[in-house]
């Protein structure tokens, strides 16, 4: 024992495990009997051993575990809220549809599908790559337990999120549910025409991609752009400098959608020349030849020199003869300056359907870089940058300007430092547009030694929200001194955005549960004081402003809604609500006046919404015979 090293005061104690040593000679001999996580594929083992020994059906599928569970929780209904955070809201009254919502994402996503389903045109998330450092997001969120609150602010300050370890024997499997959840949900949010960007890098790249392809349809993909991210290499690279990331890109439903060419570039524009001085413009010149086999391609062609061509081999000209013989009368044909060149196929600039869309992105002037990226965070931050891993704005003002127009919707559930909102606001001062952006941000700690949080930014959510301010600070600095009527002064006084917060739904749960020793009439009995309880207390618990953006939320209402007083109702309170898309009463007395039911009566149109607890038998009867359906008590 005085031997053994300090530093492993036990490595002399344990035998060597055998095990692991003939798992791991297995594995480099044999990789395809192991899965993706490492583990040994019994059933794959059994197959070499006799195939007889596995029943399987096999098919074309991407599985991993928790696949079931993640899809489940996607699907399991919401029963929290969105509660207006005044305080951190800046110029609400001019905030149209932005909106920054401080809280679980897969939850607030959840919670948006009443009202934003089919209404967002393009959203562009940045998840936490699986680096084994980053964290995923934790899906422990539900009505009534403790740890999501304890987690969100409610009872601590701050979000614990869970690490993903490559020790994890399911590392990839807990990322793909992450991701799995939230990405199902988010395909009901987007419009029939709309389309979503990911950033992602080489790790994940080709999980994401079957998983893209399971949630949204590989029918519907429409690209993998690759974005160079940095300009000098990773010095820190084990093997080959990470010099880009991947973004995928896939649309709602491909037949709908359609994208927006950008102006070429001034390098490309320089393939473009008019040595022969044709009067329809500049051209370049486009190979003659084709790979495809097409047998009246195969030709002899004499130069104008007297040269004679025919095409290379394997290859066959892209036309027949009498197509040639058109395109050289419309002196379409290039046969070089002194007509002794292959021929080539004039094209010219001037018939080419606007510009292009290259799926390389490997221009700093383009879709800038990283380091652009924490430039443009230390310029609003006073030399410092807050946040490590910030995207440039000018990559997600490339996506704005491939897809869309000014006045769509735009949403980010992976909010970060916020980019995506100072995306939309520029564009939006550059073309006069009016998008609207959402972000969702987890209000994760940052860490307590951090300058991050010395700095005052105690969540990354902080980060989030103070990045919009200081972009429209910075605005409305510029636009001053401008007269009133200056285009750019009216855009800088009607910038603003709201803050919601994922909080506790405001209205009374179930949670009583009968006492055993009791019997079945007592506990019947305790069970309606426990109801009466509850209702007493209701309308003590809530201020109705709060309320109304809950109930007119989960009942398809975006959160940009106009609320105005209705004249005609005396012995109650009752409000006209209205977005873009739909309109109702609603009233959130205690109690509902027969004056209010026979209102009804003579007006049966509108819908109505209000309080299940609000209504008697014989008021709720006679609200549903005259409303039917537009009836929504609650």
């Amino acid at each position: 024992m005085e031997n053994q090293p300090a530093s492993h005061p036990l490595a002399a104690v344990s035998s060597p495990d055998h095990n692991a040593e003939r798992l791991a000679a297995l594995k480099q001999l044999f990789p395809d009997l192991f899965t993706n996580e490492g583990r040994l594929n019994v059933d794959e083992l059994k197959k070499v051993v006799d195939p007889k020994l596995v029943s399987e059906t096999e098919r074309y599928d991407f599985r991993w575990y928790g696949k079931t569970a993640s899809k489940r929780e996607a699907f399991t209904p919401s029963r929290a809220a969105l509660v207006y955070d005044e305080d951190r809201s800046w110029k609400p009254e001019k905030a149209g549809g932005n909106m920054i919502i401080e809280g679980e994402n897969l939850e607030v996503l959840k919670l948006l599908t009443s009202a934003y389903r089919d209404r967002v045109k393009l959203i562009y998330i940045d998840p936490p790559y699986n680096t084994g450092k980053d964290f995923v997001y934790s899906d422990r969120f539900a009505e009534g337990q403790k740890p999501y609150w304890e987690q969100t602010g409610v009872t601590e300050d701050g979000v614990k999120v869970d690490t993903n370890t490559d020790s994890d024997g399911r590392f990839h499997s807990n990322w793909l549910s992450m991701m799995h959840s939230r990405l199902l949900v988010a395909r009901y949010l987007l419009k029939p025409d709309g389309v979503i960007f990911v950033s992602i890098d080489d790790r994940e790249v080709s999980n994401l991609r079957r998983l893209m392809d399971d949630v949204f349809g590989e029918e519907n993909f429409v690209a993998n752009l690759v974005w160079q991210k940095r300009y000098v290499s990773n010095v820190t690279a084990q093997f080959v400098s990470d010099m880009h990331d991947h973004i995928l890109v896939f649309a709602r439903n491909v037949e709908a959608f359609s994208i927006n060419k950008l102006e070429r570039t001034e390098e490309q524009l320089a393939d473009y020349k008019n040595p022969d001085e044709d009067e329809r413009g500049v051209w370049r010149a486009q190979d003659l030849s084709a790979s495809k086999p097409y047998k009246a391609g195969m030709f002899e062609i004499t130069t104008p020199a007297g040269l004679k061509v025919n095409p290379p081999p394997g290859r066959y000209w892209r036309c027949n003869r009498a197509q040639y013989d058109e395109w050289v009368s419309e002196n379409r044909i290039w046969f070089g300056v002194k007509g002794d060149a292959r021929p080539m196929l004039k094209a010219f600039l001037s018939e080419v359907i606007g510009g292009i869309t290259p799926n390389t992105w490997w221009s700093h002037e383009f879709a800038g870089h990283n380091k652009e990226a924490t430039l443009e965070n230390k310029e609003l931050f006073d030399g410092f940058s807050p946040f490590d891993t910030p995207k440039p704005v000018k990559l997600i003002t490339r996506m704005l300007e491939l897809v869309g127009k000014p006045g769509d919707l735009v949403l980010d559930f992976f909010g970060g430092s916020g980019t995506t909102a100072q995306a939309v606001i520029e564009l939006n001062k550059a073309d006069g547009g009016n998008r609207q952006f959402i972000l969702v941000q987890l209000p994760e700690l940052t860490a307590a030694d951090s300058p991050t949080h010395k700095a005052g930014f105690k969540k990354i959510s902080d980060i989030t929200i103070e990045r919009a301010k200081r972009v429209i600070a910075r605005i409305q600095k510029e636009a001053e001194g401008l007269l009133p009527n200056d285009a750019q002064r009216q855009f800088a006084d009607g910038l603003g955005f709201k803050v919601f917060k994922l909080a506790k739904s405001h209205f009374p749960r179930v949670e009583f549960a009968p006492i055993p020793d009791k019997t079945e009439v007592e506990n019947i009995e305790l069970l309606k004081q426990y109801i009466r309880d509850k209702e007493a207390t209701f309308h003590i618990q809530w201020e109705r402003e709060t309320v109304l953006d809950e109930v007119l939320l989960k009942n398809g209402f975006m959160l940009d809604y106009t609320l105005t007083p209705h004249p005609e109702f005396t012995k109650n309170e009752v409000f006209f609500a209205k977005d873009a898309h739909k309109e109702s009463l609603i009233c959130l007395d205690a109690t509902i006046a027969p004056e209010t039911v026979d209102h009804f009566k003579k007006h049966p149109d509108p819908f109505f919404i209000c309080l299940e607890l609000a209504l008697d038998t014989t008021k709720k009867w006679n609200l549903k015979h005259h409303l039917g359906d537009k009836l929504k008590a609650f």
